[in-house]
């Protein structure tokens, strides 16, 4: 008597199943390295945190260095143009929703201040800490040359 085997079929996901198929090969989290080179700066996480106000404050640009990633301060936001930028931010998580638009008009609307620009950054490059901010294009010869 002549058995034919069956095939045996392999599971696999579709897009509705995640789509992965488990593989053969597992790789252990300490035999991994997610280390990223930015110029002549180490990084050991490959995090950047975006350049927005509601993301990276001075002290969050440290603490992010701390923790091994980058955080990118924003030039042209709230820390630059108030020299007390903590009570405006509280003041826009505390205003009435239909008042947003207006009041954060209002607060960008303030000029930046040349002068924040060099101690916002003094304040993250302080104990050694990695810098990096962004500016728009429109903006960029002018406080690039500044910071």
């Amino acid at each position: 008597m002549n058995l034919t085997p069956f095939k045996e079929l392999q599971q696999a996901y579709g897009f509705d199943d995640v789509a992965i198929v488990p593989g053969d090969v597992t790789i252990n989290p300490e035999m991994a390295n997610t280390d990223f080179v930015l110029g002549d700066h180490l990084f050991s996480i490959p995090i950047m945190a975006s350049a927005m106000d509601a993301v990276v404050s001075p002290d969050f640009a440290v603490l992010m260095h701390q923790a091994g990633g980058l955080g990118v301060l924003n030039l042209e936001g709230i820390y630059t143009r108030y020299d007390d930028p903590v009570s405006i931010l509280e003041d826009m998580v505390s205003v009435p929703q239909e008042e947003a638009t207006s009041f954060l008009q209002k607060a960008y609307s303030v000029p930046i201040k040349e002068d924040l620009i060099g101690e916002r950054i003094a304040e993250v490059r302080r104990d050694g800490v990695v810098c990096a901010v962004s500016v728009t294009p429109q903006n960029a010869k002018h406080l690039s040359a500044i910071a």
